[in-house]
């Protein structure tokens, strides 16, 4: 069978019909959700750029009534992984915020390069590849 006739895989539909909307790259930011403060300006600056930005909505750190109680706060971690996981398969591109990497983010990386995402850092320094 010929590359014409090879039925495109749903990563490669995802990607043609991004370009037949003419939409601008989609950059999703990762990392700590200590570094809230710094993903906002993130967002802010790849906004002006003329990106798309998606990032993590919830700062399960922060007290909040959504998640007090243990037991849903661990399914909704388990579910927000989950969706953080489609917002990278989403992306074109990730952006690592921060100066600390820990074990969720390491993953989030390594997922993105699984899937051939190009990821930038604001603190190369912390790239688990370098």
């Amino acid at each position: 069978m010929s590359d014409r006739q090879r039925p495109l895989s749903p990563e490669d539909k995802l990607i043609e019909a991004k370009q037949q909307l003419s939409l601008p790259r989609i950059v999703v930011i990762c990392g700590s959700t200590r570094f809230m403060a710094e993903m906002a300006e993130a967002e802010l600056r790849e906004t002006v750029a003329g990106r798309i930005v998606v990032k993590p909505g919830c700062d399960m750190k922060s007290p909040h009534a959504l998640w007090s109680d243990p037991a849903e706060a661990e399914a909704l971690k388990a579910r927000l992984d989950d969706l953080h996981r489609a917002k990278i398969r989403l992306a074109d591109e990730v952006l690592v915020v921060g100066d600390y990497i820990g074990d969720s983010t390491r993953a989030e990386i390594a997922y993105a390069r699984s899937l051939g995402k190009p990821v930038r850092f604001t603190h190369p320094e912390v790239d688990p590849a370098a």
